[in-house]
């Protein structure tokens, strides 16, 4: 039998500690799955393990693409999959971690299929954005997969708002003639692994206070110089992203400095709250609080090894 043993939780709560002590425990390798942490530029802002914890176990998916590369979560999934596949041909166990709950949900029940999309009808939806805003795309997504519109208003409202997969929704709706629903769920992807999901957190507070401290350590590291290194490139899908887009405001003279720290803060916070409501859905997870004894959390896993 093979095991994934997968670490889950907020942005800030510890994972990367804990993916690093379990991994030394069952002497196998890490993969990662935090999408923010794939691209080389990006190093400050998105806390990629030091070298210390990098040299501590073997990772992978760190800072292994670049912003200028066109990366989705279904190429995330095949490569993950080839690689941990690999990795079990000579462990048991393999650890995953991260705080894109996507991404996670890719590497356990794989990802839907989608047709291929005529590029001129991408261009032509690209077109209509730019012209007429994201109000297009929602009237679209609605007129088109009034579902699945409903769905994400209740769900994620949020997503609404994000052009990148809002134009995929309607370009899938107009270049197959079906609601971009219709391919979700389709199948069920079959896994040679048993995955184990870990998940830690913390009162909210707590993880709040965390949050912030995290933050004023990017700054005093040099986030701000990371940023404006970058800030040519803002506009790339990569860097449309907590940490690095409240500091091209700053750059762009529409807030102050000391604004758009608290702005990281805040946002950073949200997104945290956001991650939790993800992954509390996985009833499969048992949560430990983020200062519990990692011996503790090995019984646990310890006797679902010996079921």
């Amino acid at each position: 039998m093979k095991y994934l043993i997968t670490i889950i939780g907020p942005t800030a709560i510890g994972k990367t500690a804990l993916s690093i002590q379990l991994a030394n425990h069952y002497q196998c390798e890490i993969v990662s799955c935090d999408s923010r942490q794939f691209f080389k530029e990006m190093t400050i802002g998105t806390a990629v393990p030091n070298p210390t914890e990098l040299a501590s176990a073997t990772h992978h998916f760190i800072q292994n693409k670049s912003i200028f590369e066109n990366y989705t979560v279904g190429d995330f999934e095949k490569e993950a999959i080839t690689k941990i596949e690999a990795l079990f041909q000579t462990n048991d166990y393999v650890v995953l971690v991260g705080g894109s709950g996507l991404y996670v949900n890719a590497v356990l029940k794989g990802f839907d299929e989608f047709p291929e999309i005529d590029p001129a009808i991408r261009t032509e939806v690209n077109s209509k954005y730019e012209q007429l805003g994201i109000g297009y795309l929602q009237q679209q997504l609605q007129a088109l997969d009034p579902d699945y519109f409903q769905s994400i208003t209740n769900e994620n409202a949020q997503t609404l708002q994000n052009p990148q997969r809002m134009m995929r929704f309607v370009e899938v709706c107009i270049g197959s003639g079906k609601p971009y629903s219709s391919f979700l769920n389709q199948k069920t992807n079959s896994r040679s692994f048993t995955p184990i999901l870990i998940g830690l957190e913390a009162i909210r507070p707590v993880m709040y206070n965390r949050i912030n401290l995290r933050v004023d350590i990017m700054i005093s590291e040099g986030l701000l110089a990371e940023a404006k290194k970058l800030y040519a490139h803002k506009e790339l899908n990569a860097l449309q992203t907590v940490g690095y887009r409240e500091l091209f405001q700053y750059f762009d003279g529409e807030i102050k400095l000391d604004f758009a720290i608290e702005e990281i803060k805040k946002n950073t916070r949200r997104f945290a709250k956001r991650q939790l409501t993800w992954f509390k859905r996985d009833k499969n997870t048992k949560w430990f609080d983020f200062l519990t004894p990692k011996k503790e959390i090995i019984k646990y896993i310890e006797g679902i090894l010996n079921r």
